[in-house]
This record gives C-alpha cells, sequence and structure tokens, in this order.
C-alpha cells in the first residue's frame, strides 16, 4: 500500500510539473509574441564545482586542496575540457547563444583569493573564453560576496559576459567592470519576502541609479527564494524599474 501511494503521488507531482511546463511555453511564447527576447540557454558549472558538488563532495574537495592540490588541478583540467565540449553542443543543439553558470563555490567567503586564483578561476576562465570564441555570451551568477574577486574577473572583452551578483557591493562592481560587463541582480530575496514595497522600491532606486548609468544593468532579485516573495513587493520592485529604469535626455 506505502508503495502505490508513493507511486500514486509521484503520477500526481508529474502531472503538476507538465502543467507548470505547458504555462512556462505559454509565457515564453507570448512575450516572444510581444517582441520580448527569449532566454533558453546552455547550463553549465564551473569545472571546480562539478568536482566538489557532485564527484568530491564539499568536505572531499576542500582536504584536496590541502592534501592532493596537484592531483586535484590535473582532476580540474580534465573536467574543464569535458565542460567546453559539453556546453558547445548544448548551445547548438539548443540553437541559442547564451550560457549560464552558477558559481557555488568561488565565493569569498569559501576560499581564499590564492586559492580562487590556483583552483578556481583558472579554469572557469578557460571555459569561458572557449564560448566567447564560440560566440556565446555567459552569464555567471556568482553566488554569495565577489567583492574580493573583482578585480581578477575582470578579464574578458567587452559586452561578452554577464555577471549576475548576488550579495557583491554594486558600486565597487560598477566601478571596475562596468566599461565591459553587464551586471545584474542583487535585490536580496530577504528583503523580498520581509520588507515593505516602498523599502523594496527605494532599495531598487538606489541600484538603478548606481548600476544603471550608461546602461548595462539588469534589475533582478540576488538569489534564490522569489517563489517566496511579497507579491506586493515583488510589483514594487517592477514598479522601480519602470519608473527608475529609464534613460532621460539632460
Amino acid at each position: 500500500p506505502q508503495v502505490q501511494e508513493t507511486l500514486q503521488k509521484l503520477q500526481e507531482a508529474g502531472k503538476e510539473l507538465g502543467k507548470m511546463m505547458a504555462l512556462v511555453m505559454e509565457f515564453a511564447q507570448h512575450g516572444a509574441s510581444l517582441g520580448y527576447p527569449g532566454f533558453s540557454f546552455a547550463f553549465g558549472k564551473a569545472p571546480f564545482d562539478t568536482l566538489g558538488d557532485t564527484l568530491r563532495g564539499t568536505q572531499g574537495i576542500m582536504k584536496d586542496m590541502y592534501r592532493q592540490p596537484e592531483k586535484l588541478l590535473k582532476a580540474i583540467d580534465m573536467v574543464t575540457d569535458i565542460t567546453i565540449n559539453n556546453l558547445i553542443t548544448q548551445a547548438n543543439a539548443g540553437g541559442s547563444n547564451i550560457a549560464m553558470f552558477p558559481l557555488h563555490k568561488g565565493a569569498d567567503g569559501w576560499m581564499s583569493q590564492k586559492q580562487f586564483e590556483t583552483f578556481y578561476w583558472p579554469s572557469l576562465k578557460k571555459v569561458i573564453n572557449a564560448l566567447v570564441n564560440e560566440g556565446i555570451l555567459v552569464i555567471c551568477f556568482a553566488e554569495g560576496s565577489y567583492n574580493t574577486r573583482l578585480e581578477t574577473i575582470n578579464e574578458f572583452p567587452k559586452g561578452a559576459v554577464c555577471w549576475y551578483f548576488d550579495q557583491t557591493d554594486m558600486s565597487r562592481a560598477k566601478k571596475i567592470l562596468g566599461d565591459k560587463c553587464c551586471l545584474m541582480g542583487n535585490v536580496p530575496s530577504s528583503l523580498l519576502m520581509t520588507g515593505s514595497p516602498a523599502e523594496v522600491k527605494a532599495y531598487c532606486r538606489n541600484l538603478i541609479e548606481v548600476c544603471g548609468k550608461g546602461g548595462g544593468y539588469i534589475l533582478a532579485p540576488g538569489s534564490a527564494g522569489i517563489d517566496r516573495a511579497k507579491i506586493e513587493n515583488l510589483r514594487a520592485m517592477v514598479e522601480a524599474a519602470r519608473e527608475y529604469g529609464v534613460y532621460r535626455h539632460s
């Protein structure tokens, strides 16, 4: 009976998933009919994250950096080549010129700057450069804070990479990356879940005024949890974008 009940629940979940995907497709088609660009993309991970998330585990890869760094670097090199081939194949098969990376373990609080420059960044940079050379736009979702990484990651041609930030100092990011990269994000999910519409609107206005000078900024939540946000706060964020996210002739 328990197995049958579980199977029944799985079937019901599958039906709900099908309904959701149908709505997503309907929404995408409606947006396209109104002239909004689609947002399909190839999806990948930084080579270090592939190892740390799914193969070695967080504890394992932390120990590897100290106990067997040379072996870890060799493994990262192997994963890097696989990642490049996989993402280019994904992009070509899906007809997309965008690749998205959620960066899990490169944040300020996860590893030192020296470790970042040794284990994390070289392989990720190689992947990004390979995709850029194929004409693929790269979006990097930098989870956590990247304040100490900003100078390091400013290594790509203008217009090639969009940095989607979570908890990074956006004023500093604009100064360092703004001439070359599109910036995105940094509206805290905590604010959207617990703040007032007035607080959300004020926060978004400041982001737009700081990061939107000269263009190159996309207003968006900084991290996951938007599904638990207050609907009135989401409306306030949209209103802020419409009211303040415009170019005014002086």
